[in-house]
């Protein structure tokens, strides 16, 4: 025994010698990626991937933010971002959207850049990469990077769009977050800086003030680009090298500061209500110094323990919000960035009304007994099967990895100096620090985030109520850490399985039918069911399931229609089977498979998606859906007092206002099918309600139609479906749906709303709606013109106008339960130009109608789509597409006549043809909300 003793003790001393070894390596570099410096300091990325097929997506991360500014600067690096798409060298005036546009790139999506506190992001997404567009892409870069027209009356013009993008997004929420940046930043610089800026300095900066901060901040040493996507390498990074060489370095730049946030010792405590703002909110943080220096196997180490520790601590709490007597809706936990030098362990509560002292002290409760007694086993073993599954999935999909994944892998290590990982490397790094990991080292961990020093509270007052104070934060916090009632945490759940010890009575498949149109085989159940499979590997190691069955809300009685409606939510929240929500997490922990259902206006559906080692799982649940559902009294209570608190949060709420306005313009204030949000409609949701529903809706599962697409061959899933989907108990009749749409008042809407504003803006809805026959053209056609309007109204309302910061336009037809046609125009706006703005709204359909259009818009519109629809046919999901389009829809999506050409010849005169008959004889609204103060 002794012997033995004494080589366990060596053994494991071999093991923390050789891991305490390793701790100090660097982490392994992901060699996909090349990267360089130019002589002037700019960096650049390169990384090849066939994610998104024949395409490329091009970013500049300018190290410059709303941080660098001066006091009479505030808001000029989120100007300056504005003017990147405003002139040019060699993209004069809109040249950078046109030229991108022509080539189907679309702004706002494909198109794009943000403003933060610390960086500047542009974007080009998913552009095709013929050698013309990967040169016109890394022009654009180089003129963003150095050569910004920044005419004068170009900065007028945008001047008016940056208030209207500060009037569209100010709200209470918003007022709220501005009063608390002093707490979260400790009165630094970063309180000043909101990156929105101040409207007075937008309003009236010297044209001189935006060029001295472009000249000081956009330069070489700031900059990197990164090129990611189907391209040759060496090819992009030669002509990186010529392009970008020739740009001259700044002499004696200003110093590029990082804001340092001091430490404080007493905790810091900030309170802040709006009359917009009806529910209270409490943020408790505490800020750590975040690494900047080169990464070590350390650092993943702490990263791993961090995340893993907020992990486990989210699901404790979780577990206490799901209990009907909790004192909160929910607490996000995380571990993440504060600023560009700090990190910061956060938990934000959302408390229930009027129980903040409550919530507050339940919190730290359980924060306190993770720090006084640490983790459990179970808990640390289910999350390192959790951290291992994430691993393994990722490596399984590392060639499915997105751009704007591999996009904020690069910026991090641009501006933070985090390590480009091997994640292959990484993952065998991470199972050796797994190995080794016991009990006291976790429980070090979450002690050493819970530090006495840089504490802050965060907290939304709600009017009424008595809210959280300083002194009373500061008594709970000082209670919870000396606590003797306080007991450690107990888990004993484990070793259970997902069915449990449920017999299943396996089936047979009747029949297989291949479809070479599709390229999918159907199978025929025993039980009726038919299942419609497709094997794709565009995306590794992934497969979906969608099972659907007409009828819907359509066929729920008015009565029960609020039951249904929260049905969904109430499924989610029951857990499956013979386990909890919380139960059923720790079944699955380490399983990618999940399963839901939803209910639509005509439709019932079950999805899912897994692995594809974890198929079998994924049908298990499905058979769950079917055969076993569970309904929870307690979910249930919780869902409603969720309800409760969320009639109280949209009390004052500007936005819900609005909305509630524009549906009783529309509908009247008792109509059934469109009710209002009250005390009365909450009290209406019944639990006995909902099993009925659900039992009606999903009580047949061979009136669905089952699609399984993925990564799973046809031999491996066939006894899966024997064993789960044929063994559903089902019942031999369909069902259809029916009209049940609500008409609106009356055929003419011209409705003007008052309401009180804090913050005043106009919020304009103008309707068309007309009896239309369904057809795949005019389909298309009616999606055309609802972006070519965008792509007008872009053009007036916003850049010429300046009086909104866009348009939302949409056109399409209505196939059920109702044939008809729609057009739909959004947008808030400055109160004093609505009556320009909607006349000028007006002016264009009626042009359009006339066949005033002009083919340039409709060239891009259309470009787009075959652009989209080629890079679509690369992933899973669009096998997905044909199957259910073949199967519901009766059409074959391959098949170039029912899309590609179509598209080729949508002509100005189909356009014109739409519009117009739309517009005659049709049923139309214009709604607009003003402000009443």
């Amino acid at each position: 025994m002794k012997k033995f003793t004494i080589l366990f003790s060596f053994l494991l001393s071999m093991s923390l010698m050789a891991q305490n070894t390793i701790l100090n390596q660097p982490l392994p570099e992901n060699d996909r990626v090349t990267k360089g410096v130019l002589p002037n300091g700019l960096t650049y990325y390169i990384y090849k991937t066939g994610v998104v097929k024949d395409a490329a997506s091009y970013y500049i991360i300018q190290n410059v933010g709303s941080v660098l500014e001066n006091d009479d600067q505030q808001g000029l690096a989120h100007f300056l971002e504005h003017m990147a798409f405003n002139g040019t060298d060699n993209f004069p005036d809109k040249g950078v959207l046109n030229t991108l546009q022509k080539h189907g790139a679309v702004f706002g999506k494909d198109i794009n850049a943000y403003t933060s506190f610390d960086e500047t992001v542009y974007n080009m997404d998913n552009i095709p990469n013929t050698p013309e567009l990967v040169d016109t892409c890394l022009l654009i870069l180089r003129d963003w990077s150095n050569y910004l027209s920044l005419e004068d009356d170009e900065i007028d013009a945008e001047r008016g769009v940056i208030k209207e993008e500060w009037r569209t997004r100010q709200n209470g929420p918003m007022r709220i977050f501005q009063k608390s940046l002093p707490t979260l930043f400790n009165n630094t610089v970063y309180a000043q800086r909101m990156p929105i800026g101040l409207m007075e300095v937008v309003d009236n900066f010297k044209y001189k003030a935006l060029r001295d901060f472009y000249h000081d901040w956009y330069r070489t040493d700031l900059q990197a680009i990164a090129i990611i996507g189907d391209v040759n390498v060496e090819d992009v990074e030669s002509k990186i090298k010529t392009l970008f060489s020739p740009i001259p370095a700044v002499d004696n730049p200003r110093e590029r500061f990082i804001v340092s946030i001091p430490e404080n010792d007493k905790l810091m405590f900030s309170s802040a209500s709006d009359e917009e703002v009806t529910t209270a909110e409490i943020t408790f943080g505490i800020r750590h110094p975040k690494n900047l220096g080169d990464e070590t196997v350390t650092d993943l180490k702490e990263s791993l323990l961090n995340r893993m520790a907020t992990m486990m601590l989210s699901d404790r709490l979780k577990e206490l919000s799901i209990k009907p007597d909790a004192t909160f809706l929910g607490v996000y936990v995380n571990y993440g960035d504060n600023s560009r030098a700090t990190d910061e362990f956060m938990l934000a509560i959302s408390p229930k009304p009027d129980q903040q002292h409550a919530a507050f002290e339940t919190v730290m409760k359980e924060l306190n007994r993770a720090v006084k007694f640490g983790f459990t086993s179970e808990e640390i073993d289910r999350s390192i099967t959790k951290f291992k599954n994430s691993y393994e999935n990722q490596i399984s999909k590392l060639n499915d990895r997105s751009h704007a994944s591999i996009q904020n892998m690069i910026q991090k290590n641009y501006l933070e100096n985090s390590t480009m990982t091997d994640i292959a490397k990484e993952y065998a790094l991470a199972q050796q620090i797994f190995e080794a990991l016991s009990v006291e080292e976790m429980h070090a961990k979450i002690k050493s985030l819970y530090t006495a020093k840089n504490r802050y509270i965060t907290a939304t007052g709600a009017n009424g109520n008595k809210n959280l104070t300083e002194d009373e934060a500061l008594q709970i916090i000082a209670s919870a850490e000396s606590d003797p009632s306080l007991t450690a945490y107990a888990d004993a759940f484990s070793g259970k399985t997902l069915l449990g010890d449920l017999k299943i009575k396996k089936g047979k498949i009747k029949s297989e039918k291949a479809n070479k149109a599709t390229g999918s085989t159907t199978f025929t159940l025993s039980n009726g069911i038919k299942v419609h499979y497709k094997f794709a590997d565009k995306n590794k190691n992934d497969v979906e399931l969608n099972a659907v069955s007409y009828g819907g809300y359509s066929l729920v009685d008015d009565a029960n229609l609020s039951s249904a409606n929260y049905l969904n939510s109430l499924v989610r929240a029951s857990g499956l089977g013979d386990y909890s929500s919380n139960d059923l997490s720790k079944v699955l922990a380490g399983k990618t498979a999940s399963t839901g259902i939803y209910i639509s206006d005509i439709s019932e559906v079950v999805y899912g998606s897994s692995s594809t080692k974890e198929v079998e799982s994924m049908l298990q649940m499905t058979y769950l859906r079917f055969a076993k559902p569970r309904f929870d009294k307690d979910a249930f209570e919780v869902l409603v007092g969720n309800l409760e608190n969320y009639l109280i949060s949209r009390t004052n709420n500007i936005n819900e206002k609005i909305s509630d306005s524009i549906k009783v313009a529309f509908y009247g204030k008792n109509n059934p099918k469109q009710p209002l949000f009250t005390h009365e409609y909450i009290n209406s949701i019944s639990f006995e309600a909902m099993q009925h529903v659900y039992a009606k809706r999903f009580e047949n599962a061979s009136d669905f139609e089952f699609f399984i697409v993925g990564d799973i061959k046809k031999e491996q899933l066939k006894p899966l479906l024997e064993k789960y989907i044929a063994s559903i108990p089902t019942k031999k009749q369909t069902e259809n749906y029916k009209d049940n749409s609500s008409p609106w008042l009356s055929k003419t809407i011209d409705k003007e709303i008052h309401l009180k504003m804090e913050d005043p803006k106009s919020s304009v809805r103008i309707t068309y709606k007309n009896d239309f026959k369904f057809n795949l053209k005019d389909e298309l056609v009616a999606r055309a013109l609802g972006d070519i309007l965008t792509l007008r109204y872009m053009e007036t309302l916003r850049e010429q106008e300046g009086g909104t910061y866009g348009a939302s336009a949409y056109a399409g037809l209505i196939k059920r339960p109702v044939e008809k046609a729609i057009i739909v125009v959004d947008f808030d706006c400055n109160p004093e130009k609505v009556d320009k703005l909607v006349s000028i709204v007006q002016e264009e359909l009626l042009k359009i109608a006339a066949g005033d259009i002009n083919q340039s818009d409709l060239d891009k519109t259309t470009t787009n789509y075959l652009k989209e629809r080629g890079q679509e046919k690369g992933f899973n999901q669009y096998d997905m597409g044909v199957l259910t389009n073949f199967y519901r829809e009766n059409y074959d999506m391959n098949d170039p006549a029912n899309f590609e050409d179509i598209i080729n010849n949508i002509s100005v005169n189909d356009i014109k043809e739409f519009t117009s008959k739309v517009l005659n004889g049709a049923d139309t609204s214009e709604i607009v909300v003003k402000p009443s103060n």
